[in-house]
Order: structure tokens, then sequence, then C-alpha cells
């Protein structure tokens, strides 16, 4: 077989025989929910919500209903999310920020930081090609 042939069978014959589902779906990496669903879930306790946006913006815009406030630079971001978690890294936790690029980085850098249940709310608080927005959909914020 060519060189060639060999690097365009490969990927296929992978997929097929489902060896490479692996390395296409990664645990937890890239996952994603709406802002409905966010609230939603967070509301009957099932998911840890943090807007992990600047103080700056949470007086903005005020934060979801039911999020905990964690600036992405605060020093102590691990330590105050290990304990908003209980200890516990398998614990459903989506992030939220402006626009869903900020969640999206921290996601993937509290997956590889141990945390095994890790969402992103992509559409963030204002919007984004992923959805209208925690704003957009009019679901409640506090600005506490």
């Amino acid at each position: 077989m060519t060189r060639r042939r060999l690097v365009l069978f490969l990927p296929v014959a992978l997929l097929a025989t489902g060896s490479g589902y692996a390395l296409l779906q990664p645990a937890m990496v890239g996952s994603t929910l709406d802002a409905e669903t966010a609230f939603r879930r967070t509301r009957a306790g099932d998911l840890l919500l943090i807007d992990i946006r600047q103080p700056d913006e949470w007086a903005a815009t005020g934060s979801p209903q039911g999020a905990h406030r964690l600036d992405l630079r605060s020093r102590d971001f691990l330590d105050r999310l290990s304990m908003l978690a209980n200890g516990d890294r398998n614990r459903p936790i989506a992030l939220i920020c402006a626009t869903g690029g900020r969640s999206a980085r921290l996601a993937r850098a509290l997956t590889r930081a141990g945390f095994t249940n890790v969402l992103d709310v992509s559409e963030g608080m204002l919007g984004s090609s992923a959805g209208p927005g925690w704003l957009g959909r009019g679901l409640p914020t506090v600005t506490d």
C-alpha cells in the first residue's frame, strides 16, 4: 500500500472498527450545554454553576441565578472551586463567562487538572454562535 493510501485509509479503518472512538472523544473535554439547561440543572441541584467573569462584568449584567461567582484570575481559584464542590472532582460543574471563550478554555484546563465532569455554557451570558446567551434567553439574574 502506498504511503498516500495508508494516510487516507488508516483514519477510516480506525473509525470503522471503533478503535478511533477514544481518539475522537476524550472524556468530557469540549462538553457543552445551553443556558436554559444549565439553569434547570442548577435549580434542581444537579449542577454547580460557576460564573468565572470579573467583578466589573458581574456588576454590569448580574450573575446567573444560582451561580457562584469565582473570578477566573483569583490565585486561589482551584482551592475555592474544590471547596464549592466539597472536594468532589466528579461533581458536575458548569462554567459560564461572557461569550463562551474563557469558559471553554477553563473547562479543558480543569479536565487536565483532574475534574471529570466539567461543562461549558458555550453561549455565555451575552450570547455567541452557540445561542442567544443567558440574558438573551431572559433567564433570571442576581446583582448581589
